[in-house]
């Protein structure tokens, strides 16, 4: 009988009954098997690269390194493995940040054990996977028309750094002084992010993100 080929799995998630949750869950899984584990994403990327897995279960909203940091560790340490992030958050920016960044899928806690099963399957084949709690917000544009919420994910990376400092009350010499480039360039890229964000001056763009938590 020709023996299955099982998914090797790391799981990193700084609760432990939460890690504990998911072995007991995945462990029932004939083809999927839990090859390392930790609470700290300061050892994942160590981690990662000892173990090779072919899926990492990543929890977004760590201390004192988060998820998007961690991502990165492991993408440099251990590139072959495929990232599914995991979190209580469903904002699509997020989601999208997350994928930028090399992640291949992305599942919400409400999501079901069939669900998340899913996930590290069509992943651990190089296919992405979103669930459908995060899908059903994923709104096209061209469906909301003009009237759409302001999008994180239409900014480019260095909008982001710039909105990123200007919610930490940063002034455009400021930041400009950190990027080593000239303010008017800063100007330049505030403008860009009002004018594709939809918000008019950037007290109420800074409100905007920080009602809404978004991770920049």
């Amino acid at each position: 009988m020709k023996e299955i080929k099982k998914i090797s799995i790391m799981l990193v998630d700084d609760h432990t009954l939460i890690r504990e949750s998911w072995r007991s869950l995945l462990c029932t899984i004939e083809n999927l098997e839990i090859v390392a584990e930790c609470g700290d994403g300061r050892m994942a990327g160590e981690l990662a690269k000892n173990n090779r897995p072919d899926v990492v279960l990543l929890d977004i909203n760590m201390q004192p390194l988060d998820g998007f940091e961690v991502l990165k560790v492991i993408r440099k340490l251990s590139p072959l493995s495929k990232v599914i992030g995991l979190s209580m958050r469903s904002e699509p920016a997020n989601v999208k940040k997350f994928f930028r960044l090399g992640a291949k899928g992305y599942v919400t806690k409400n999501s079901s054990r069939d669900e998340l099963i899913y996930a590290i399957e069509e992943v651990s084949k190089g296919n992405t996977y979103i669930c459908a709690e995060v899908k059903a917000l994923m709104v096209p544009k061209t469906i909301e028309g003009d009237d759409a919420a302001p999008d994180l994910s239409s900014l480019s990376d260095s909008e982001l750094k710039v909105l990123s400092l200007l919610c930490g009350g940063e002034t455009s010499k400021d930041i400009a002084v950190k990027f080593g480039i000239a303010v008017k360039t800063v100007e330049v890229h505030r403008h860009n992010i009002l004018k594709k964000m939809k918000i008019k001056n950037t007290i109420s763009l800074i409100l905007y993100v920080k009602s809404h938590a978004f991770e920049i």
